[in-house]
């Protein structure tokens, strides 16, 4: 309840500026008020931010919190499951939305994976994880916002669902994390797409109508645009972006006939203005698509071609960009999908060099050049671009136009005394059987000082080079 009144308190003086009075819809003397309001609640709001106030823990970490009460963080299976979501925090791959792929868990090796993407204020994310082969499981799907010296979580998807949709409130770098919980295997496929918060203020137009942009010039340089200019034909019926209150109807010398509309839910406000005709009266309720006005050129526009000058500003920040809040969405992600039978899966490097990159993308940072007949194990990707883990935990992506199955040997590789066959390509891994000496067994990839070998009864594993 504080909170609330602080936060209104600040908003109405952020926005009783000079030029609002000007307008004439809004009396002077509220300005007083605020300005008295505002040294009342002072001691009682600035010990309040964003930074202070309770939040509700997400899913993941009551789930973490649970392993910790039953003690089973402490087992290896539980904390490589918490090593796995730290991980994926540091190791994520990039990419651009929209974007679909598949991937895989596996029962035996807990497993998280970091997806990581730039978003602006006013962009709606849809992310949608769909799980085979995982009856009733849960998955943890978690935002992070990136700027600041730690990853701070500002949304997760409940329980009992594995969909979230998020709207961006700060531009910048963020990281979508997804992890299923313990002993659970199978595939998965993650979809992410991009839509605008508001809906398009004019009717049968789209971003595309769009001809003049935040921050342009005005006045011969001695102020800029805070709004984005939209032009159709005049009488163009103009449309409630949200569902909100209409908080100002008048007249003033730049916008002509203008209308305010107040999104609440989101703290912003709307601004239209060149007005010909409004049809709103101040304090209604108004729905997404309601009729408010009608296209026109009055105020400073009076030499213009008839269009809408649509602005969004926001609490205690004034205007802010309103391309992002009403630009195309994505549309549908239509990256072809890997095949199942890929999933987990082992492959090796087909040409003389292949490189990793961190996006799906042919022009995306190198990672790591990989040499001829370098294996790997696909977690995911798409039908183009596989998602593997390198040596080290090291996560990327690499052309699928450059590797091959290792089905077919590369060379025989003769054993001459007993020669461990390990798990994985690390001298700490687990021994899956003692080979004989005097017997020959299948090379089928190379990783660093390892071999990945087939023995004659067909079971396959590592082995160091240096023992033969």
């Amino acid at each position: 309840m504080r909170l609330n009144a602080c936060l209104d308190i600040y908003y109405m003086n952020e926005l009783l500026t000079d030029d609002m009075l000007e307008r004439r819809f809004i009396p002077r003397f509220w300005k007083q008020f605020v300005a008295i309001a505002i040294l009342v609640w002072l001691n009682a709001c600035k010990s309040l931010g964003p930074n202070t106030l309770f939040r509700s823990s997400s899913p993941h970490e009551q789930y973490e919190r649970s392993l910790k009460d039953a003690k089973l963080d402490q087992t290896a299976l539980g904390a490589d499951w918490v090593a796995a979501a730290d991980r994926a925090m540091r190791d994520s791959v990039r990419i651009s939305v929209p974007h679909r792929e598949s991937g895989y868990f596996s029962a035996s090796k807990p497993f998280a994976v970091g997806y990581r993407l730039n978003s602006k204020r006013g962009d709606r994310f849809y992310i949608q994880v769909d799980i085979q082969g995982m009856k009733d499981a849960q998955v943890f799907i978690d935002v992070f916002d990136l700027s600041g010296r730690e990853p701070d979580r500002i949304v997760s998807a409940k329980a009992d669902t594995n969909r979230l949709v998020w709207e961006t409130r700060r531009s910048g770098a963020h990281l979508i994390r997804i992890q299923p919980e313990l002993l659970r295997g199978g595939s998965y496929t993650i979809s992410i797409t991009r839509e605008p918060v508001l809906s398009f203020p004019v009717k049968d137009r789209d971003s595309r109508s769009i001809s003049s942009y935040f921050g342009a010039p005005r006045d011969g340089g001695r102020r800029t645009h805070e709004g984005v200019d939209i032009f159709a034909p005049r009488g163009t019926p103009l449309l409630a972006s949200v569902d909100g209150i209409i908080s100002g109807v008048g007249v003033n010398r730049l916008g002509g006939n203008v209308v305010w509309l107040s999104d609440v839910k989101r703290n912003l406000r709307l601004y239209y203005a060149h007005l010909d005709k409004q049809l709103v009266r101040e304090g209604q309720q108004v729905s997404v698509g309601d009729t408010i006005g009608t296209v026109g050129n009055t105020g400073n526009a009076r030499n213009t071609a008839p269009h809408l000058h649509f602005g969004v500003y926001q609490f205690s920040e004034g205007a802010v960009d309103p391309l992002p809040f009403v630009r195309l969405g994505s549309g549908p992600a239509r990256q072809p999908l890997l095949s199942e039978s890929r999933l987990g899966d082992s492959v090796r490097v087909s040409v003389t060099r292949a490189v990793v990159r961190q996006s799906p993308k042919p022009d995306a940072p190198v990672l790591q050049e990989l040499p001829r007949s370098f294996a790997f194990t696909v977690l995911g990707g798409t039908a183009e671009w596989l998602r593997v883990e390198l040596p080290g935990e090291l996560t990327g992506y690499v052309s699928s136009t450059v590797i091959e199955p290792v089905d077919k040997p590369i060379r025989r590789l003769p054993i001459a005394g007993p020669t461990n066959l390990l798990e994985a390509a690390t001298s700490q891994a687990a021994i899956v059987e003692t080979l004989p000496g005097g017997m020959a067994v299948d090379v089928l990839g190379v990783v660093e000082d390892f071999q990945l070998v087939r023995s004659p009864n067909g079971q396959t594993g590592w082995v160091l080079r240096a023992t033969q």
